[in-house]
């Protein structure tokens, strides 16, 4: 039997291997509000977790940011932790519940989530992840089968990125 319908391509996959209090994926968060703008649903864009032990409230921003996943506001919430890098290096866990309270998030169920640890193996596994693909820094991405490293620079990665989407999105339609 032939099944003439056509199932429509997912859309192109951009993995952000991040960590909320690095500095440098502070800096990136304007390109990937822009990447967000120009391609809307036409872009997965998804937030991978690679806290580094040099920051030691990471591997908990990590834990946040997936229990502000599953109250539904997983891209506000890391854009909100790092738009404020430094806050959280100052404040530590208690910002991470501030920041959830703000945003009209359960905070009790935060501060909860980071007490019993129920996200810790979705932050564990994209660690795992991350260093099976070669993610040694902090931000990376990975899209179309190529890896780019934002840590040393963002120039250009955007520019880098958009044309790979591009060629994505038109495969797509061939």
């Amino acid at each position: 039997m032939s099944d003439s319908s056509h199932a429509r391509p997912a859309a192109p996959v951009l993995d952000v291997w991040c960590e909320l209090q690095c500095p440098d994926c502070h800096t990136a968060l304007d390109d990937l509000r822009a990447l967000r703008a120009r391609y809307g649903d036409r872009l997965d864009l998804r937030l991978r977790h690679f806290p580094l032990e040099k920051h030691k409230h990471s591997f908990a921003a990590a834990q946040a940011a997936e229990e502000a996943v599953a109250q539904g506001q997983g891209w506000p919430y890391a854009e909100a932790v790092l738009s404020r890098v430094a806050e959280l290096d100052r404040k530590g866990e208690p910002f991470l519940v501030e920041v959830a309270r703000e945003l009209g998030l359960d905070a009790e169920e935060f501060d909860t989530a980071l007490i019993d640890g129920r996200h810790i193996l979705i932050v564990d596994a994209d660690q795992a992840e991350g260093k099976a693909i070669g993610v040694t820094g902090t931000p990376t991405y990975v899209i179309g089968g190529e890896r780019l490293d934002g840590g040393k620079s963002q120039e250009g990665l955007r520019e880098r990125i958009e044309q790979i989407v591009d060629r994505l999105l038109a495969e797509r339609q061939d």
